[in-house]
């Protein structure tokens, strides 16, 4: 299991203490949380911030935009080359051309999908696609509770891609920690992303092994 600490949980009066921390202690993901305060109700950090990240990150940046008017904000921050720009299906009327648009700057494209939504959705397009991340609470906020029925739908999304003969790979955000992340294991998740139980533990290190199971 690979895991992506997201930065939301961070103290960002001492931001590149803290992304160096993670780094340092074994991630093998940054993740960046982009909230325009529109597509979700709160407003987070644009590109002069995740430049500053990038700048100190030892490893590579996973980008997921919770935004209104997806393609903009690809623009945006693809000029910093993250290894993934992710972006939500419920809010993209052609997503095909938008994970065209992504891998056409040398980055690899990722779909999200919120609670309510569901795995067959993305049937038609799975081949296309380098990532799926699956939201395991509603988008927004960090520190909320982990919805359980992801499990069943990460299995559900494991179908698919094995049976697309796809690629892509499997993400999960929200509420992860190191009880429920051996079912995560278990359903096909290939990535987890943790912020409070990273940014909120004594030892970030030991925090993020816990997850690498």
């Amino acid at each position: 299991m690979k895991v992506a600490p997201s930065i939301l949980s961070a103290d960002f009066g001492k931001l590149a203490e803290e992304v160096r921390a993670i780094c340092d202690g074994g991630c093998d993901l940054v993740h960046v949380d982009v909230m325009d305060g529109h597509f979700v109700p709160n407003l987070t950090i644009g590109p002069v911030v995740v430049k500053s990240v990038s700048n100190v990150a030892t490893r590579p940046l996973d980008v997921h935009l919770m935004v209104e008017n997806n393609t903009f904000f690809v623009n945006l921050f693809a000029p910093l080359q993250p290894k993934y720009i992710s972006f939500h299906l419920e809010e993209e009327k052609h997503p095909h051309r938008l994970i065209q648009h992504i891998r056409s700057f040398g980055i690899s494209p990722a779909i999200v999908l919120n609670p309510h939504s569901r795995p067959e959705d993305l049937e038609y397009i799975i081949n296309d696609l380098d990532m799926v991340l699956l939201m395991s609470v509603n988008p927004g906020f960090g520190g909320q509770k982990f919805i359980p029925s992801v499990v069943e739908k990460a299995a559900r999304l494991k179908d698919l891609i094995l049976r697309k003969n796809a690629h892509a790979l499997i993400e999960v955000d929200g509420g992860v920690n190191d009880t429920n992340v051996h079912a995560l294991k278990k359903a096909g998740v290939d990535i987890v992303v943790a912020g409070s139980y990273v940014y909120g533990s004594d030892d970030y290190g030991k925090a993020i092994r816990s997850l690498q199971i």
